[in-house]
């Protein structure tokens, strides 16, 4: 770690006195060691967000870790009472957040969070089984479904979507890992979750077992869509997953990293730089950071963007309005 540090400053100084002197100023104020809210093991923020600690250390010299949480819910709240530096999420739970609906701490506005980059789309999937019979939504009424950790994107939308499709499932949660588990056991029917494609519990169950995968039915797929305008669809292309050769129509929220509002500037400056810089390094943590590009910062609507994040995305030719602002 003490070389990497000193790599880091040698590099600084080879640029000029006057941009050494402000890489230098905006370390001052630098923690020694940051925490990344991730989620479940087996899940995709799991493998993004420790490989993204992992990069930040290597490269910035500052001792960041991941942390296994529920997900996205739990990550805002961490973030907002300055628990966690930082903070993976989707937008659906985030702007619940932002606005005070929690569903972990309801009535509290959430508004010390700031929006340092686009990840990727989370696409929500169900894999069960083949010897079940079960291929849809629909079929998974009176069975056992284990839709991730409680307060994860998944536990909080799968009831929700299975509610508006007027399907009545036994809901159970635990991390991917787990639930991937009592699949193969028998102990529940269907594993229902939402994460950055390839999932990799869902890739290990396809390696292993002769199981079915599946989003929406044309039928299903318009009335989510009505019932939830913070969704978008997408299809998970065929070849995905290692036998699975055909198209999964499905829905999708758009994910980012977070930070609270009292990160350094310049910590948050170049971590967001870092990372929309340089797409093929983080694909090589995880393949579903191809969409963790700066043409994507505008899937934010409504979370002011971090001012060091602000510097980057202006930097690099955004012109972000007003109101996503800090």
């Amino acid at each position: 770690m003490k070389i990497e540090i000193i790599a880091a400053f040698a590099a600084a100084a080879t640029i000029g006195l006057g941009t050494a002197t402000l890489a230098q100023d905006d370390r001052a104020d630098w923690p020694n060691s940051m925490t990344i809210g991730t989620a479940s093991q087996g899940g995709t923020y799991f493998v993004y967000g420790n490989g993204l600690a992992s990069y930040i250390a290597e490269e910035l010299g500052i001792a960041a870790s991941g942390e296994v949480t529920g997900g996205p819910v739990q990550n805002v709240t961490l973030v907002e009472t300055g628990d966690h530096l930082m903070g993976l999420v989707t937008m659906g739970p985030a702007y619940d957040a932002w606005i005070g609906n929690s569903e972990l701490a309801p009535g509290l506005e959430h508004q010390s969070i700031r929006a340092l980059f686009p990840m990727y789309q989370t696409p929500f999937q169900v894999v069960a089984l083949r010897s079940s019979g079960i291929t849809s939504v629909s079929d998974l009424a009176g069975k056992r479904v284990s839709v991730g950790p409680a307060g994860g994107t998944p536990g909080t939308y799968w009831p929700q979507f299975m509610e508006a499709l007027g399907v009545e499932a036994t809901i159970s949660n635990a991390g991917a890992a787990d639930a991937a588990g009592q699949l193969q056991d028998g102990l529940i029917d269907a594993f229902a979750f939402a994460a950055g494609v390839p999932i990799s519990a869902f890739a290990e169950l396809a390696a292993s077992q002769d199981v079915v995968m599946f989003g929406f039915t044309e039928e299903e797929l318009p009335i989510v869509l009505e019932a939830f305008p913070a969704m978008a669809p997408l299809t998970i292309p065929a070849g995905t997953y290692a036998g699975h050769d055909y198209d999964q129509p499905t829905v999708a929220l758009w994910n980012f990293a977070i930070a609270h509002a009292d990160m350094p500037e310049g910590l948050a400056y170049e971590i967001t730089k870092l990372v929309l810089s340089n797409n093929d390094r983080m694909v090589q943590i995880h393949s579903a950071a191809s969409e963790t590009l700066f043409e994507n910062w505008d899937k934010n609507t409504f979370m002011p963007f971090h001012p060091g994040a602000l510097r980057y995305l202006e930097e690099a030719g955004a012109s972000v309005p007003d109101a996503l602002r800090p």
